[in-house]
């Protein structure tokens, strides 16, 4: 009999804002506010005052906090495992599309090698779909999205939509 594979994914708990309270919940919220560039619409970046050390953290129904930093470092890793498959990189794209963010660009370049490596060029153009929907009414952070990933895109002869012609469908 042959031995099943076990798929496996990075543990991200479904959030559950009703179970923050208070001060908790201020570190639940994830903001989006226009400031001096795209790239701050990607994350929230600080602000001086007592809020600053709640504001870049994200915050599940299990109670821990994880940074930005760590959030990007765990999807970067997730999306650069070698043996990688197609049901991994779905899955994997759909937890984080379901967040409440624009991933950063290294955490797309991550998925577009995994793309590649899967020689799954849909998927890699589905992927940029969903971070030109995900940016939605923030016009800016696309090109600026794009622009960072220019150099993985052309290395690994990844189209983007537009390139398709696919906005025009």
């Amino acid at each position: 009999m042959a031995k099943e594979k076990h798929y496996s994914w990075p543990a991200v708990p479904a959030r559950n804002h009703r179970r923050c309270a208070g001060a908790a919940l201020r570190r639940c919220a994830v903001t989006a506010t226009a400031r001096a560039g795209p790239r701050d619409l990607l994350h929230s970046a600080p602000t001086p005052g007592p809020a600053t050390a709640i504001q870049s953290v994200h915050c599940y129904s299990h109670g821990s906090h994880e940074t930005d930093v760590e959030f990007d470092a765990r999807w970067v890793t997730y999306f650069n495992k070698p043996d990688i498959d197609a049901w991994e990189l779905r899955k994997g794209m759909n937890t984080l599309v379901s967040y409440d963010l624009v991933p950063e660009p290294k955490i797309i370049d991550a998925a577009l090698r995994a793309c590649r490596r899967l020689n799954d060029f849909a998927s890699a153009v589905g992927i940029l779909e969903a971070v030109k929907d995900k940016a939605g009414p923030h016009k800016e952070i696309y090109p600026y999205v794009i622009q960072e990933l220019r150099p993985t895109l052309n290395e690994l002869r990844i189209s983007t939509p537009e390139e398709l012609g696919l906005d025009k469908v």
